[in-house]
C-alpha cells in the first residue's frame, strides 16, 4: 500500500490528542489521528468529570493555570452546554485562621500538603478565583455562611465546621463523548483528515509508520508526529526510537454511590473537603447518583490500572467524617473507576503537589526519523483546547501557515445552535417532533443527551420504527443503531462506556446488554460467535474494572 502522505500525525485520541485535531483541521491542516484502542478509552474516560478552574493550585503559586483554567471552564459552558453545566459547590472550613503559615510556605516550595484550611485562607482564595473567573464571566461571585446557617443548609454535615465558603465550577456528564465530537468535529472542518481507533503499531520505516486495522493495513508518512498518548508517551516514543522520561503518572480513583439521602441532601451542589491526609476530596451527585474521588497515588501502569481496596476504604472513611449521620458502606458502591494522569517526571514525595501544567517538548528529526515529535505531556481535562491552541500555532509555524480562526468561541458537537432557554429549547424539541414523529419527551430526552445532534438521531429512529426501548433503561434500540452505525463502534464497550452513559449510571444489565449486541451484530455483521465473545469480554470488564454486579 503506498503511504498516505499528511501534514500532521498524532499518536493518542484522547482528549488532548482530539482537542489538538479539531483544531488543526479547522486550520486546513491535512492531520490524521489514531489510537490503540477507542477514542477517549485511556486517562480522558477517567476524570473527576470536573470542569474546573483548580482553585487549589492557587496554594503552589500556578496562578498562571489558575487564569487558563477558569478561562476555559467559561468556554466550555458556552461551547458546549449540552454535556457541560454549572456546579454550585461548597467548603466546609474548620477554622478561622489555621493553615495560614503552612499555605505560604506551600507557596514558597514546601513539599507538605497544607492541612485545615481556615475561613480567612478560604475567603482570600475564593476572591482570587472570582478574579481569574471573570473572563467571559458565567458565574457567580463567591459567598461565605455562617455556621448556623450552613447547617439549616445542609443539616448532614459534620456539626466541627465553623462555617462554609460557596463558589461554582462546573460539571461534564460525558467526557468520553466530548472526546469524540471534537474527532467528528475535525472530520467535518476538512476532508483531507483522518481518524482512526483500534489502530496497532505495526513498525516504522523511512520516515513511513504502519498501522494495523481490522481488516487493513494502513500507512502514513507525516511531516510531523505528535505524541498524545498521556501515560503512553515514553513508551510510544520508544517505538519510535526516541528514548524519553517525561511521565511520572499517579492514579487516580472514584467510586458512585447509590446513595439517595446522599443525594438528597447534596440537593445538585459538590462538597470540596478535605481528606484525613490534607489531600482534597469532592462528592458531588452525578447522573443521579454520588460520585465521590478521588485518590492520587503513584502509579505507572495505565493498561492494569484499577482501584484497590484501601482506596475505597480512604474514600469511604472520608464521607464519614464530613457526614457523620449518615451511613456509608461497600454495598453502596455501583460503579468503581480507575486512570493514571499524565503527569511530568518529578521526584516529588507528594504526588498532589505535582504541577498539574502542561507542556510540549519537541525531539527534532534525525537521520533515522524524517519528522519532529512533540510530546503532550501533563495538562488538566479542562484546558485542553488551550493546550490544542499552543500547540497548533507551533504546528502551524513549522509547516509556515497562518491560522485561521480561534477556537475559543467554536462549539463542540451538539453544542452547535443549542437551544439556551425554555422558549428556544420548547422551539426546537416542538420542531424535530414534528418533523420526526417522535413524543416532545424523546425529543427533549435526545437533546439533553446529544445536543442538536439529537435531531440526526430523533430522524434515524423516524426511519426505523418500529420504536423499541431497551431493558432497565430510558434508551431506545433505534437509538443504539444510529449510534452503532455512525460513532465508528467497534465493540460492545465502546457503546455503553462511551457513546452512552449507560454502564456509569447503573442502567445496564444482561438483557440490555444482549439487546445492544444484538443491534450490534446486525449493523456491524457479527457472527453468533463474535457476539458472544463481546458479551463475555464486556461482562468481565465491567466487573473486574468498574466492579459492576451483573
Amino acid at each position: 500500500m503506498k503511504p498516505q502522505p499528511y501534514d500532521v500525525l498524532i499518536i493518542g485520541a484522547g482528549i488532548n490528542g482530539a482537542g489538538l485535531f479539531r483544531d488543526l483541521c479547522e486550520q486546513g491542516v491535512s492531520c490524521a489521528i489514531v489510537d490503540k484502542a477507542d477514542f477517549g478509552s485511556g486517562t480522558s474516560a477517567a476524570p473527576s468529570r470536573l470542569i474546573h478552574g483548580g482553585l487549589k493550585y492557587l496554594e503552589t503559586g500556578e496562578f498562571g493555570l489558575v487564569a487558563q483554567s477558569t478561562l476555559e471552564r467559561n468556554l466550555l459552558l458556552k461551547n458546549a452546554p449540552h454535556l457541560v453545566s454549572p456546579l454550585p459547590t461548597i467548603i466546609p472550613i474548620f477554622s478561622w485562621f489555621k493553615g495560614i503559615g503552612a499555605s505560604l510556605r506551600t507557596l514558597l516550595g514546601s513539599t507538605t500538603t497544607p492541612r485545615s484550611r481556615g475561613a480567612f485562607l478560604v475567603k482570600v482564595g475564593l476572591s482570587i478565583y472570582d478574579y481569574y473567573g471573570s473572563r467571559h464571566g458565567v458565574m457567580p461571585r463567591h459567598t461565605m455562611m455562617s455556621k448556623k446557617r450552613a447547617l439549616r443548609d445542609m443539616p448532614k454535615l459534620t456539626k466541627s465546621i465553623v462555617a462554609t465558603g460557596i463558589y461554582h465550577d462546573a460539571k461534564i456528564h460525558n467526557p468520553e463523548r466530548l472526546v469524540f465530537e471534537l474527532i467528528s468535529d475535525g472530520l467535518a472542518a476538512n476532508d483531507q483528515s483522518y481518524a482512526a481507533n483500534y489502530a496497532t503499531f505495526a513498525g516504522l520505516s523511512e520516515g513511513v509508520l504502519s498501522y494495523e486495522l481490522k481488516s487493513t493495513t494502513i500507512k502514513i508518512k507525516p511531516k510531523i508526529l505528535i505524541n498524545a498518548a498521556g501515560p503512553w508517551i515514553d513508551h510510544v516514543n520508544q517505538q519510535l526510537g526516541a528514548i524519553t522520561q517525561l511521565i511520572g503518572g499517579t492514579k487516580g480513583s472514584h467510586i458512585l454511590l447509590g446513595h439517595a439521602e446522599l443525594v438528597k441532601n447534596l440537593d445538585g451542589r459538590m462538597i470540596y473537603f478535605e481528606g484525613n491526609d490534607g489531600r482534597v476530596c469532592l462528592v458531588f451527585e452525578y447522573l443521579g447518583q454520588a460520585l465521590v474521588g478521588s485518590t492520587d497515588i503513584p502509579d505507572r501502569d495505565p493498561d492494569g490500572v484499577t482501584c484497590d481496596e484501601a482506596e475505597i476504604d480512604y474514600m469511604l472513611d472520608s464521607l464519614r467524617q464530613l457526614l457523620p449521620e449518615m451511613s456509608f458502606d461497600r454495598d453502596q458502591i455501583t460503579y468503581v473507576y480507575s486512570g493514571i494522569r499524565p503527569l511530568p517526571a518529578s521526584d516529588s514525595k507528594n504526588p498532589g503537589l505535582i504541577s498539574r501544567d502542561h507542556s510540549s517538548p519537541l525531539l527534532e528529526p534525525t537521520q533515522e526519523r524524517s519528522f519532529s515529535i512533540t510530546s503532550l505531556v501533563g495538562g488538566k481535562w479542562t484546558t485542553f483546547r488551550g493546550f490544542a491552541e499552543e500547540v497548533a500555532d507551533q504546528v502551524l509555524e513549522r509547516l509556515d501557515r497562518k491560522r485561521r480562526l480561534s477556537t475559543q468561541s467554536l462549539p463542540i458537537g451538539g453544542g452547535l445552535n443549542f437551544p439556551l432557554n425554555t422558549r428556544e429549547r420548547t422551539q426546537w424539541v416542538n420542531e424535530v417532533s414534528q418533523s420526526s414523529g417522535l413524543t416532545h419527551e424523546a425529543v427533549d430526552l435526545l437533546l439533553t443527551r446529544y445536543g442538536t445532534t439529537a435531531k440526526r438521531i430523533a430522524h434515524h429512529q423516524l426511519h426505523s420504527q418500529p420504536c423499541e426501548t431497551l431493558p432497565n433503561s430510558d434508551y431506545t434500540t433505534q437509538e443504539i443503531d444510529f449510534i452503532v452505525r455512525n460513532e465508528w463502534v467497534e465493540s460492545l464497550l465502546d457503546v455503553v462506556l462511551r457513546r452512552t452513559d449507560l454502564a456509569i449510571t447503573n442502567a445496564l444489565s444482561i438483557e440490555s446488554l444482549k439487546a445492544i449486541a444484538e443491534i450490534a451484530a446486525k449493523s456491524l455483521g457479527w457472527d453468533d460467535n463474535r457476539k458472544v465473545g463481546e458479551i463475555n469480554n464486556a461482562l468481565d470488564y465491567l466487573k473486574k474494572r468498574n466492579f459492576m454486579r451483573l
